[in-house]
């Protein structure tokens, strides 16, 4: 099943944690809490912690991303993890990753997994997708 939806990004709060040893690389390396609010057939908010080697004036670097969401996928009630990295050069995204956390679903989308994607149109609107299965029963 695919459940397609829009979503924008209500908190980005960069926290003090960095990793240590201290380790002088080309990017800095830094880690921040997000809260993301979801409309569509993926309706619902999330929880992200991101980690991310980026230049901010450059716009060049690679984020990771673990989010724990709740609401509904095709309106079927619960939540779950889900992963998600890429890296950009500036003008462009690739080595996209996206992965729902086996074993991480509760209530309607108990036993869910599968995979999705997330894509920023030239508007701004953040667009996510869900290619996603329930265990039996579901």
């Amino acid at each position: 099943m695919r459940a397609t939806g829009t979503f924008t990004v209500k908190a980005f709060v960069p926290t003090e944690l960095k990793p240590d040893p201290d380790v002088s690389t080309g990017l800095p390396v830094g880690v921040a809490t997000m809260e993301k609010h979801f409309e569509g057939a993926v309706a619902g908010r999330s929880a992200t912690l991101l980690t991310a080697a980026f230049d901010q004036a450059a716009g060049v670097g690679t984020y990771v991303a673990m989010e724990s969401f709740e609401g509904s996928l095709c309106g079927r009630a619960g939540a779950f993890n889900f992963v998600h990295s890429a890296t950009t050069s500036g003008s462009d995204r690739t080595a996209e990753f996206f992965t729902i956390v086996p074993a991480s679903g509760t209530g309607e989308l108990a036993g869910i997994s599968g995979a999705g994607g997330m894509a920023v149109e030239a508007d701004g609107t953040h667009r996510i997708w869900f290619d996603y299965e329930l265990g039996v029963g579901r």
